[in-house]
């Protein structure tokens, strides 16, 4: 058996990859609605909901986990750091893949601002009037509201009924809510900007995967801020860049070796 920790992103890739060898799967998502992009790939078992390190060493055990794949989002430090040690207090493998940030290969950085938490948006936007397209997930809405910005707040949030539910009573109005699945491209990029007289737009680095070159384009074309938050630094050990690299590292690490 081995375990995958999947966003939204690349988990279709990855089960339609590794499908070809084994349906031997448990699969972890940190949403229902990311539980549910995936429900017709073949696995042994799969869980939507958040878990802490406990919950991994009880998963691993109970389905006798082999080696785990995470395959989180990049900024999911809090599940990354909870799966590296439930792998190693369960004496499994873990393995990483991780999106290539963009960052650092941009050419022209002139209209990008970044920093390092949530807390440095209050400095740098304490000169700064208009509206702020927030990209960077509902889970981190609360660290904004918590800041008592002046700017009028724009949250893009996944079309999930519990998130939106929760954000709703953080005191979030239904009008300062774009409910979509990215990655958005660069024409709807630039159409919320119009529409929502964007004039900042809050991001993090999650790679082409996650949108943000088509999102920095439209920003550039509009005239728009970007305020970018850095990627944590973890210490992953063993990690991949490419899913097809992780599915060969699998693939003859775990499968043919049975």
């Amino acid at each position: 058996m081995i375990g995958f920790v999947l966003g939204t992103s690349e988990g279709k890739k990855f089960l339609s990859l590794i499908n070809k060898y084994t349906s031997d799967l448990t699969v972890f998502t940190a949403t229902k609605y990311g539980g549910e992009l995936l429900k017709d790939f073949n696995m042994k078992n799969i869980f939507s909901t958040p878990l802490d390190k406990e919950g991994f060493k009880n998963q691993i055990k109970k389905f006798s986990i082999k080696a785990m794949v995470d395959a989180s989002h990049p900024y999911a430090v809090n599940v990354s750091k909870n799966l590296i040690k439930a792998c190693k207090e369960t004496d499994i493998e873990y393995i990483r893949y991780e999106r290539r940030g963009i960052i650092e290969s941009l050419d022209n950085k002139d209209n990008i601002s970044t920093i390092e938490k949530y807390g440095d948006l209050k400095s740098v936007l304490s000169s700064f009037d208009g509206n702020i397209l927030n990209t960077t997930g509902s889970r981190n809405i609360k660290k904004i509201i918590d800041l008592k910005l002046e700017n009028r707040i724009v949250h893009r949030i996944l079309p999930d009924g519990d998130i939106l539910k929760d954000i709703l009573t953080l005191g979030v109005q239904v009008e300062d809510v774009i409910a979509i699945k990215g990655p958005v491209g660069y024409e709807l990029n630039k159409a919320f900007i119009k529409e929502y007289d964007i004039k900042a737009i809050l991001t993090k680095d999650s790679g082409i995967q996650g949108g943000v070159v088509e999102k920095i384009r439209a920003a550039k074309d509009t005239n728009t801020k970007i305020i970018l938050i850095k990627k944590p630094l973890i210490d992953y050990g063993k990690i991949f860049f490419e899913e097809i690299n992780v599915i060969e590292y699998i693939k003859k690490e775990y499968l043919l070796k049975k």
